[in-house]
């Protein structure tokens, strides 16, 4: 309850939505869903929060299904919007092409997935899934079906190994996972001018001073006393703020891919350097910017009521 009072807080702060927790004492995917439907006439939008994979993926998509209002599960797409506007800044440093990096997602649990969905929707092409057991890959034993759905679309060249197999070469890599699992040997295995968004909080998955010691030209991690902070109070406030503007019947991919993009275009070209290049989660600008990028998206795709 903490948590989710936390957030409403955030919502009013940030983007003056006002909202409330409302806690399910279930695990029950259809009993959650069916719980939601019959009092989402009372709101104008659901944003889900602390439910765990493959459960918040199977509940995401059947709320899509049966709900006409905004349905939003933060940890996974605030936190991919996020991650993907720092990745365009900092891509824009490095000189290198989203179609053309290789990147390394370590951490196959909501979030994870969530970025690595949105990643490709951006437009990412080479794009390596790692969990506990390694990397994933199509046809693999014991994949849930949520990791069957990315050993799909991502590997596609049927790499196999471990995490430092997967960062061996690669030009970005994105942890949302666990403390210290990345070593300096393998940031130093990266390419030329890699990318290293460690984002496990506290302690991330190798700390920025080892990180840039060992190679790596922008940093970003999920703390506030390191620069370029990834964090996703940048997305969802004025995500909601622009789809209950508009009266969007759903947040969308257009949308999301907006908001990145939006995001993105806050630091200037002239401000943008290796320590910043993602907003400050202080800043006024940000929830406005935001919201009109998601409703200019939700009127182009049609899912705007209002314009």
């Amino acid at each position: 309850m903490p948590v989710m009072e936390g957030k409403c807080a955030l919502f009013k702060e940030f983007a003056d939505v006002d909202a409330f927790p409302i806690c399910i004492k279930s695990k029950d995917i259809d009993e959650i869903v069916r719980t939601i439907q019959l009092i989402s006439g009372s709101f104008g939008g659901i944003n889900l929060e602390d439910i765990s994979a493959p459960r918040c993926f199977e509940i995401e998509k059947k709320l899509k299904a049966v709900c006409d209002i905004p349905v939003f599960h933060d940890d996974q797409h605030g936190t991919a919007i996020v991650v993907a506007s720092a990745l365009l800044n900092a891509l824009k440093i490095v000189k290198k092409s989203i179609e053309k990096v290789k990147v390394v997602i370590n951490g196959a649990g909501s979030a994870g997935i969530a970025i690595g969905k949105h990643l490709l929707n951006m437009g990412v092409r080479n794009l390596i899934m790692v969990d506990r057991l390694g990397i994933l890959c199509e046809g693999d034993d014991g994949l849930n079906s949520a990791h069957a759905e990315m050993a799909k679309i991502t590997n596609r060249e049927g790499l196999k190994g471990t995490l430092a197999d997967a960062m061996r070469g690669a030009d970005v890599f994105i942890g949302v996972s666990a403390p210290n699992v990345v070593t300096k040997e393998m940031v130093s295995s990266m390419a030329k001018d890699s990318i290293v968004f460690p984002m496990a909080n506290p302690t991330p998955e190798i700390m920025p001073n080892l990180a840039k010691e060992a190679g790596a030209r922008i940093v970003g991690t999920g703390r506030s006393d390191f620069p370029n902070q990834i964090n996703n109070v940048l997305a969802f406030p004025g995500i909601f703020r622009g789809a209950l503007d508009c009266r969007a019947s759903c947040i969308n991919e257009e949308m999301k891919v907006a908001t990145s993009y939006a995001l993105a275009s806050l630091i200037s070209d002239s401000d943008l350097n290796e320590e910043n290049i993602i907003p400050n989660a202080l800043d006024k600008r940000v929830s406005r910017v935001v919201a009109d990028a998601v409703i200019k998206s939700a009127i182009e795709t049609g899912v705007a009521r209002i314009k």
